[in-house]
């Protein structure tokens, strides 16, 4: 039986029924030694499978503690009423905003009539998406990592646990949103892609994995598409792996068949994220910091690991004097990483259409990289009285301890874009009367406007009066509800039998903002009380 050049992994090369030694150089490219195309490279895979669970059950744990704390925030809004509203208005919605993020609703929706609503309700998908992405990061490193067995596996954990602690993941695996499954979702296209290039020869059962995968990670994120071009170009770059582009082009188109719909309508409704063109979206912090690191400390011992990482391994490349067949966790990283997201800011100079969250699905690159970096301090010679794994350990240490900070403030009461719906909830729930009015700001962006305090909360403000409200969330053909203003109200009456009103405001500085309250005034009620909040203002008014 003929046995493919395919390699994996750093180590010497050994021939196919020759046992492979267990020592790993201090710094090396060559893989280990070739597989057999049924045959785990150097790793059993049950233990490896074993160890993928428990990393992905830590990271789901990790990423749901303290998750239901923060307010939620109006993209989580926009979830949570998208999901409550009835399936047929949320199609109709469909045609006119969000049809990108549809999926990602449909799933909630059903979730939601199970469980429930609740911050920790909506946000505990995202944690399980988490969990997903870290234990198949494990299982991606453990596959394509090297350097033996025992020490394949161990590297496979630290890459799995630094996943599951990267401050941009654990952000976005407390938020309501899709972009834990993004996550998720691109590192099973990985594995897939691993595991069909294992075989040697194409496979078309694996690539149709591939084209399904890659068709729900477009539904989930529409940018993930460019994930198919990071894998073509992996593939061109390795002469034994050029056998497999004509599969992964069927794949592809295939896929972005599949998932043609989403595509159109996006294109339809490209002016509803045209706000951000009024953003300076795309700045050093935004991208070396924020994309997925969170603050500067962790930032900074991040790419230092990374540029390790990259540095090293290049150097090993020129020592070889050639490009190596065989496929390194190296290769997979840098153009899952940079390919994509390099795309996107690319095209933001020419259409501003970027927020740093959008680079969520390649965050389990920048972990594996980090990985890669501390194993690779690991095998730098430094000081005969400094052993080489306390090295690495120390650069372990120095991950997590930077990484802490960055979990604790994602997990604080105003996290979550400094919003304090809960606040106004308890404000309102505790001081007002049955058959009072409320008023809410509606000034500013939907996303930022306090009614969705009520929206999302709904029982802690019965027995209130809304009078300003038009139309609901739940039969408008956008996500949120729609208003009159105040003197429209009162003209249709609203305010005849009214004698306490509690008027809410987004406070935009540092000054009480009183949007509404010369409207009011204006209708003969004057202010009896003012709550100022972490971020609103809450006025009672009375005649």
């Amino acid at each position: 039986m003929s046995v493919s050049p395919e390699r994996f992994g750093p180590g010497p090369v050994a021939a196919v029924g020759t046992p492979a030694t267990d020592r790993t150089p201090a710094v090396s490219t060559a893989p280990e030694r070739a597989a057999a195309p049924h045959e785990a490279p150097g790793v059993d895979p049950l233990r490896l499978g074993r160890a993928a669970a428990i990393v992905g059950a830590i990271a789901a744990l990790v990423s749901l503690a303290g998750s239901w704390i923060p307010s939620l925030w109006g993209d989580e809004a926009a979830s949570v009423l998208s999901a409550t509203r009835p399936g047929s208005s949320l199609f109709a919605m469909f045609l006119n905003v969000d049809a990108v993020h549809g999926a990602y609703y449909l799933g909630l929706h059903e979730w939601v009539r199970l469980f429930g609503s609740s911050p920790f309700s909506v946000r505990l998908p995202s944690a399980f998406a988490i969990g997903v992405c870290a234990a198949a990061v494990t299982w991606l490193c453990g596959r394509v990592g090297g350097a033996g067995r025992a020490g394949s596996i161990r590297f496979a954990v630290v890459a799995g646990l630094i996943a599951a602690i990267l401050p941009r993941l654990t952000y976005a695996g407390e938020e309501a949103r899709g972009y834990a499954f993004s996550a998720a979702l691109a590192t099973l296209l990985w594995v897939v892609v691993v595991e069909v290039l294992r075989r040697g020869m194409p496979s078309r059962r694996g690539w149709a994995v591939y084209a399904a995968v890659l068709a729900a990670g477009v539904y989930i994120f529409l940018y993930l598409a460019l994930l198919a071009v990071a894998v073509g170009v992996v593939l061109a770059l390795g002469p034994e792996r050029r056998r497999h582009l004509r599969h992964w082009a069927v794949a592809t188109g295939a896929a972005f068949l599949a998932a043609s719909p989403v595509v159109v309508l996006a294109l339809i409704e490209h002016k509803q994220i045209a706000f951000l063109a009024d953003r300076a979206v795309v700045t050093p912090n935004t991208v070396l910091v924020k994309m997925w690191f969170g603050a500067w400390p962790f930032a900074v011992i991040a790419w230092t690991l990374i540029l390790v990482a990259v540095v090293l391994w290049v150097r090993g490349l020129i020592r070889l004097r050639s490009v190596p067949s065989g496929l390194d966790l190296e290769t997979i990283t840098l153009a899952w990483l940079v390919i994509p997201t390099g795309a996107l800011l690319l095209v933001s100079t020419v259409i501003p259409d970027y927020t740093p969250r959008y680079g969520t699905f390649a965050a389990p690159a920048a972990a594996i990289l980090i990985a890669l970096g501390i194993r690779r301090v690991g095998g730098i010679p430094f000081s005969n009285r400094m052993p080489r794994p306390v090295l690495a350990a120390i650069a372990l240490v120095a991950v997590l301890a930077a990484a802490a900070p960055v979990y604790v403030g994602q997990r604080t009461p105003y996290a979550k874009n400094q919003s304090d719906w809960n606040d106004i909830a308890a404000t309102v729930q505790h001081e007002a009367q049955a058959g009072d009015a409320i008023v809410f700001d509606a000034s500013v962006r939907p996303s930022r406007r306090p009614r969705l305090a009520l929206d999302t909360n709904p029982a802690s403000f019965a027995g209130l009066n809304d009078v300003l409200l038009k139309t609901p969330y739940s039969q408008s053909e956008l996500w949120d509800a729609t208003t009159y203003s105040i003197p429209d109200a009162a003209a249709l009456g609203r305010f005849a039998a009214v004698t306490r009103v509690w008027l809410v405001e987004y406070e935009k500085g540092p000054a009480p903002d009183t949007w509404g309250v010369g409207d009011l005034e204006a209708l003969g009620f004057r202010v009896a009380e003012h709550v100022d909040l972490h971020r609103s203002d809450v006025y009672l008014l009375m005649r």
